[in-house]
């Protein structure tokens, strides 16, 4: 079990949260959520004492271990790759390093032995002779095969390197684990691999994770950090966010119904309080109106943009006819047809290949081979995944910018999409050069919903989001009615809206009408 108790952290004038008292106990998933900045990996790092808070503190159980997911991927490059899953449990290591020591004296002393025989009971206590072939089999699970397990870290590549530090935070069965965006990099086998590991930990797992999907499969509790406040919900994530969803809508229209009430009743005792017949009810409503209370109903620190599409031009019988697409070195004698209500989601392991295909679909590129055939009634907009040459360099600001896509000039229309997309007042004149990436993003789905086409197509759309702003995105394209191709490493978003799976492997050899859960879950039974 972990205790939090009163902790309190601020930096500057700048409050993260106060007061927080939570209790972590075995056999729960708890996911840490809450807007961009509001301290979800700062609370992992005060949780695992990296971080001392201003006030409280935070207790783990007695004889409990927690375990962390080292975030420095160099830290281990001269450490074996085995060495560093078991410098997860370093008192297990401290031991065998002593232990090797003492049995590498050339003169073994009767002191020696004493210390010797305390060390194998404590060796054997912490599963020491299991330890080796339990590390293992973690890497062996995680696509790390044996031969690899000698090699120092430094020569593993990146990816590797992640599942090995991921092996790492599991090993030895912790009491409390922490892992801070344990996703990132990993691929969908790895993570679903996980999933129905961390289904299985009957321990205390504590998670910060952008991963919507993820989130809703592993979690039994939800941590939102808003407020300056750290609050817990029963559920996953998603019942987080339809619950809190309805907590806001049930306190503005208590707020709004206080002030309707209120303003009746100022209004009543204005008219008669000087009025003998009336003076016992003006009293009584007197007396109402100091009681009614209005709630000071905080801004949350979490902003959901407004992403809705529409289409003015209904779509007819011929949508998109692709025949024999070639393009060498990226995929060759690729067919298909869209059909009306197709929302397809296009897999392939080679991601430039996708690319190519969204290209060449769209004119930036043409085929060594085969045609595109648009229907009449068609006009598509597509969302790239490398947007560079809408903002580098470009000078305008949002307005000017968004002007380009617009047939309506005028600026406080414009200002009205922007605003939909999180840009207000002063915000809206940045230049567009000088956007990060999530604001880029959230740009080139405003153009988007501006140029209002009937069918969509978006190459990894969730780079650079929030979650959020993710959340958005999918609310809108699982509301949009016309069609779509979708690729995206965000899984929730691919299962939500993709009705139809088309895979490429140099050209295509998957079609079916079919949600991306269900397409994984075929794949591993065809293995």
């Amino acid at each position: 079990m972990l205790q939090v108790t009163g902790v309190s952290l601020q930096y500057g004038s700048k409050k993260l949260f106060e007061d927080v008292n939570l209790k972590f106990t075995s056999g729960n998933c708890y996911g840490i959520i809450g807007a961009n900045g509001a301290g979800k990996s700062t609370f992992l790092k005060v949780l695992s004492g990296e971080i001392e808070p201003n006030k409280g503190e935070v207790t783990l159980g007695k004889n409990e271990r927690m375990s962390v997911l080292a975030q420095d991927q160099n830290k281990y490059d001269f450490e074996t790759v085995l060495r560093t899953v078991m410098l997860g449990h370093k008192r297990l290591v401290e031991v065998m390093d002593e232990k090797d020591a003492l049995y590498a004296h050339a003169e073994f002393t009767e002191e020696d032995g004493v210390r010797a025989a305390e060390l194998e009971s404590e060796f054997a206590e912490l599963g020491g002779w299991e330890a080796e072939s339990e590390a293992e089999t973690l890497l062996n699970e995680l696509d790390i095969p044996s031969e690899y397990h000698y090699l120092q870290m430094g020569e593993l590549d990146a990816k590797q390197k992640v599942r090995v530090l991921l092996a790492q935070a599991l090993f030895g069965n912790p009491d409390v684990l922490l892992l801070d965006e344990p996703t990132n990099n990993l691929d969908l086998k790895t993570v679903r691999w996980l999933e129905n590991y961390l289904l299985d930990f009957e321990n205390t797992i504590i998670i910060v994770s952008h991963n919507r999907h993820f989130l809703n499969k592993v979690c039994t509790h939800i941590c939102d950090v808003d407020y300056g406040k750290i609050n817990l919900f029963l559920g996953n994530y998603d019942f987080w966010y339809q619950t809190s969803q309805l907590m806001a809508r049930q306190q503005k229209d208590a707020n709004k119904k206080a002030e309707q009430r209120a303003a009746e009743l100022k209004e009543f005792i204005a008219r008669f309080a000087a009025n003998a017949s009336k003076s016992r009810q003006a009293t009584s409503r007197k007396k109402e109106l100091e009681k009614l209370t209005i709630s000071d109903f905080k801004p949350s620190l979490r902003k959901y943009p407004f992403i809705d599409f529409k289409y003015e031009r209904e779509i007819g019988n011929d949508i998109l006819t692709v025949e024999g697409l070639t393009k060498k070195g990226y995929f060759e004698n690729v067919s298909f047809n869209v059909q009306k209500g197709d929302k397809i989601g296009i897999l392939c392991d080679k991601s430039t290949s996708v690319t190519m295909l969204y290209d060449i679909l769209t004119g930036k590129e043409e085929p060594d081979e085969g045609t595109v055939k648009w229907g009449k009634t068609i006009s598509y907009s597509y969302f790239p995944q490398n947007n560079s040459e809408y903002f580098d360099g470009c000078s305008l600001t949002l307005v000017q910018w968004l002007s380009q896509f617009s047939k309506d000039h005028y600026e406080e229309y414009l200002r009205g999409w922007l605003g939909r997309m999180l840009f207000s007042g002063e915000e809206a004149l940045k230049e567009a050069k000088v956007l990060s990436g999530g604001e880029k993003v959230r740009c080139m789905l405003a153009k988007m919903m501006l140029e209002g086409g009937n069918f969509l197509i978006f190459d990894e759309p969730t780079n650079h989001l929030d979650l959020e702003s993710i959340t958005s995105l999918n609310n809108g394209l699982t509301a949009f009615k016309g069609c779509m191709l979708l690729t995206s490493h965000d899984q929730e978003l691919m299962n939500t809206v993709a009705n139809r799976i088309i895979v490429l492997d140099g050209t295509k050899v998957y079609d079916k009408s079919i949600t991306f859960d269900e397409y994984l879950d075929a794949a591993e039974e065809r293995a």
